[in-house]
């Protein structure tokens, strides 16, 4: 997709946004509908250091969290503005992603993976302990008041993750085109062969690491707002965890679309799941779908059209 083309399709999709708050007064479309925005944002920031690079992240949860956290205590300490939480949490989980990345990036497969998960234990452990933020029995936070053009603050932060989830997706485009976007799957599809043709494999880890890490920590500052308590065991549930590595998985890793496509069906998909059948249900259905895709589809549903397409044209 060229440029143009691509802004666009981001605009009409903004635009589209905000003129579904006008015409929906169903409070229960936003607050599903924000479930789904902030698992764009997370599939993508996933992507970024998961697809492009071939490195998988076990520890989404823990980025998401910290950017939650880091909301709570700008607003105990100074009741801060929502843009100055945003700001601070992707910039807080950004400098975690950094630290994690130089500290890891090292270790290759499965050793990577279980350092991701083992920072996610730290950082849970580390938050049901701190009483400042409510320890282990969570804290209530008051939602501001809400904004004049809106009807409810739910529906403000619907356009919220709207905007966030553009720009998310808007990133991970002018990556997948630059020369760091080659670089990564340079990396991804051998490591050693790159680092010989010269391309700076650590500097691009590292900076895959921090811009997945800052966008997680982005999708998870609005979140005490969303949820008005915030407690350990939901900040750092496992569904984010799955949903952001299982949503790619079913899209496509190695195009910005599919973490789109992948959590648009599997977010509809669970929140429909949520309130017709039950909300237990909803890792089941991800284990489900991804595991008939592992078998039947490993490259998502964007590298089944790629490779359907062309023996459609030859027939």
């Amino acid at each position: 997709m060229r440029g143009w083309a691509f802004a666009v399709l981001m605009v009409v999709v903004v635009a589209a946004g905000l003129l579904l708050t006008r015409v929906v007064q169903n409070q229960y479309v936003y607050f599903a509908g924000y479930v789904v925005l902030q698992y764009i944002v997370l599939a993508t920031a996933w992507n970024i250091l998961g697809g492009y690079t071939g490195y998988v992240n076990f520890g989404s949860a823990a980025f998401f969290a910290l950017g939650a956290y880091t909301s709570v205590v700008l607003i105990q300490l100074y009741s801060a503005p929502l843009p100055v939480l945003l700001v601070a949490s992707c910039v807080v989980a950004a400098v975690l992603g950094l630290g994690l990345g130089y500290l890891t990036l090292r270790l290759r497969d499965v050793f990577f993976s279980i350092a991701t998960l083992a920072l996610t234990v730290v950082l849970q452990t580390f938050f049901v302990n701190w009483e400042y933020v409510g320890g282990a029995r969570g804290i209530t936070v008051r939602r501001p008041a809400t904004l004049a053009i809106f009807t409810s603050y739910v529906e403000f932060l619907f356009v919220v993750m709207l905007l966030l989830a553009v720009g998310a997706v808007a990133v991970a485009w002018c990556i997948e085109r630059s020369w760091i976007g080659r670089g990564l799957t340079a990396i991804r599809d051998n490591e050693e062969a790159a680092e010989c043709m010269g391309v700076p494999t650590l500097r691009l880890k590292l900076l895959a690491t921090t811009i997945s890490g800052g966008l997680m920590g982005l999708a998870g500052s609005p979140f005490p707002y969303y949820v008005t308590f915030l407690e350990p065991s939901s900040a750092f549930n496992l569904d984010y965890a799955v949903n952001s590595l299982a949503m790619p998985m079913i899209g496509g890793t190695t195009t910005w679309v599919g973490p789109v496509i992948g959590a648009v069906l599997l977010g509809t998909a669970q929140q429909l799941a949520t309130v017709t059948i039950s909300s237990a249900l909803n890792l089941l259905i991800v284990g489900v779908i991804l595991v008939a895709f592992v078998i039947l589809a490993p490259e998502g549903l964007v590298g089944l059209v790629r490779r359907w397409l062309p023996r459609r044209r030859a027939a």
